[in-house]
């Protein structure tokens, strides 16, 4: 098992002119590696009720401190779907910067609360790659990803696949973007 960061290029676009370029092609991801996602994310008061605002979410646990004081964790949770949000778009420069399309999220689990005033830190270790049998110029990565608290506390962890281009192959190469 190998980590390894957030993969980044520059692409020389003229003279002494550069582009930076993120994320990886299907050929890049490798079973076994896994990438540390950086910044990490403190999640606020305002994120939370934001986030329930917009989803509508109607849960008093996640906005009515009144309420969720009596509740066995004396406060306001960070709502899980925000959870597993942030932790996929910490995820994207390493895992689907790339991506032709997302193909599926399975094994979502939330493990420990997280609260307001928590630094929430993620990783994805590449569980399985395989070549697409319907599109050559692409192949299937399996992730698993992982969301830590400030304590090194498991809060969260889900698997996704997500279907990748070849080298060459990518929206990015065609649009010369």
């Amino acid at each position: 098992m190998k980590v390894k960061f957030m993969s980044q290029n520059t692409k020389n676009v003229g003279a002494s002119r550069y582009r930076e370029s993120f994320g990886r092609y299907f050929e890049d991801f490798n079973t076994g590696d896994i990438y540390e996602h950086r910044p990490g994310r403190t999640l606020t008061e305002t994120d939370n009720t934001w986030f329930t605002l917009l989803t509508m979410n109607t849960h008093p646990m996640h906005f009515d401190a009144e309420y969720a004081k009596h509740s066995e964790f004396g406060k306001c949770i960070i709502c899980s779907p925000l959870t597993v949000a942030i932790m996929v778009g910490m995820s994207v420069t390493d895992v689907s910067q790339k991506a032709i399309a997302n193909m599926g999220w399975t094994d979502i689990r939330m493990t420990h609360p997280l609260f307001a005033g928590d630094t929430l830190l993620s990783e994805s270790e590449v569980m399985a790659k395989r070549e697409s049998k319907s599109r050559p110029n692409a192949g299937l990565v399996t992730v698993k990803t992982r969301g830590f608290n400030q304590d090194d506390v498991l809060v969260c962890d889900f698997e996704r696949t997500i279907l990748i281009p070849k080298r060459g192959e990518g929206v990015e190469d065609k649009a010369n973007y």
